[in-house]
C-alpha cells in the first residue's frame, strides 16, 4: 500500500471519533491526509491486522511507514497538526508538548467511545 501522506483509521460508528476525524487538520507540508473508517473495507485494515493492532484499544495512524496507536497516534496528530481553528489549536496545545498528557487522557476518551457505541446499540470493532 502507498505510504504517502498520513493515514488516520478510526471507528466510524463512534460519534466522537467521527467528529474528531472530520475536524482534525494537519500541516500541508506533511502531505495528503487520508481518513479511513475502520468499518468499511480498505487495504490498510489488513496491514493493521498484520501488525496486531486493536482498533478497539485506540485509533491508528500510519505515517512514513510506521504505525502509531492510541495515545501515541493522538500525540503524533498534535505534533503535525494545523492551528487553523479552535479544535486544532486546542489539540496541538494539549497533546503536542508531551506524550504524558495524551497517555493520561486517552483512557477517558476510549471509555467515552465505548459508552457512545453502547448507547447507539453498536458493537465494538
Amino acid at each position: 500500500m502507498n505510504d504517502d501522506g498520513i493515514w488516520l483509521v478510526y471507528d466510524g460508528e463512534c460519534p466522537i471519533c467521527s467528529m474528531s476525524a472530520r475536524l482534525i487538520k494537519i500541516k500541508q507540508s506533511v502531505g495528503a491526509f487520508h481518513v479511513i473508517n475502520a468499518r468499511t473495507p480498505h487495504p490498510i485494515l489488513e496491514e493493521i491486522k498484520q501488525h496486531q493492532l486493536d482498533l478497539n484499544e485506540g485509533l491508528i495512524v500510519k505515517y512514513q511507514g510506521n504505525f502509531y496507536h492510541g495515545p501515541d497516534a493522538l500525540h503524533l496528530l498534535a505534533m503535525i497538526g494545523s492551528d487553523q481553528d479552535w479544535f486544532n489549536r486546542l489539540n496541538v496545545r494539549l497533546f503536542s508538548r508531551s506524550k504524558w498528557l495524551a497517555k493520561i487522557v486517552y483512557p477517558v476518551m476510549k471509555t467515552l467511545r465505548n459508552i457512545a457505541l453502547f448507547l447507539k446499540g453498536k458493537s465494538r470493532l
